[in-house]
């Protein structure tokens, strides 16, 4: 039996669609802080989007990451509709045709995913950006399968290594996108964009469980 199946991919994108509607207050509350203020409420609107029943009645993954990735770009304002899309759409690239995927799979198309968002945005660790909480995950991921563990576990380990990321953002001094304007003023303020990464992983983490 498959680890990630189409169902599964489904339930994930509906998870953190719910997750950024109830967030979008806090997430747009940090932006107001070093960005537009409309990091939350863009991206609760496009992830409203990517699950609307069209959208998602895709037949294969690639499929429906291509779906999520164009649809993200269209719908989302600001930076975080590329660096989003983007990173679905290399995903989707990485998935192919298939309509479901091992943990290793899982793991690849992710990490594509992560590649295509510094290839656009090129920001590294501590810039300061979703970076900061995708790039751990994925390296806890990858340990946490290689020691052998189940996909659903590995994937629950991410996500806690997301969060730990995205809260080390706060001290850092941004180095990306408009909060890299403010020089110093960014200190002390957790990362909207990896706060918002956060919950994609911890999304994952459940539609897995």
């Amino acid at each position: 039996m498959a680890d990630f199946t189409l169902y599964i991919a489904k339930k994930w994108l509906e998870e953190y669609a719910a997750t950024l509607e109830e967030q979008k207050a806090y997430l747009t509350d940090l932006d107001s802080s070093i960005g537009d203020a409309d990091h939350g409420t863009n991206m609760a609107r496009g992830m409203s989007a990517v699950v609307e029943p069209e959208a998602l009645n895709q037949g294969d993954l690639g499929a429906l990451f291509k779906k999520v990735g164009m649809t993200l770009v269209s719908k989302v304002g600001g930076t975080s509709g590329p660096l989003y899309g983007t990173f679905f759409l290399r995903a989707a690239k990485e998935a192919g045709t298939a309509t479901e995927l091992d943990a290793a799979g899982l793991a690849a198309a992710l990490r594509a995913g992560l590649t295509g968002v510094l290839d656009r945005g090129k920001a590294q660790l501590e810039d300061k950006t979703m970076v900061d909480a995708l790039s751990p995950a994925l390296d806890a991921l990858d340990a946490a399968l290689a020691a052998g563990q189940d996909l659903a576990r590995a994937a629950a380990q991410a996500a806690v290594a997301g969060r730990e990321g995205a809260e080390a953002t706060t001290p850092m001094l941004a180095k990306k996108g408009r909060a890299s304007y403010l020089g110093e003023r960014s200190i002390g303020h957790q990362d909207p964009g990896a706060t918002s990464s956060q919950y994609l992983l911890e999304a994952l983490a459940k539609a897995l469980a």
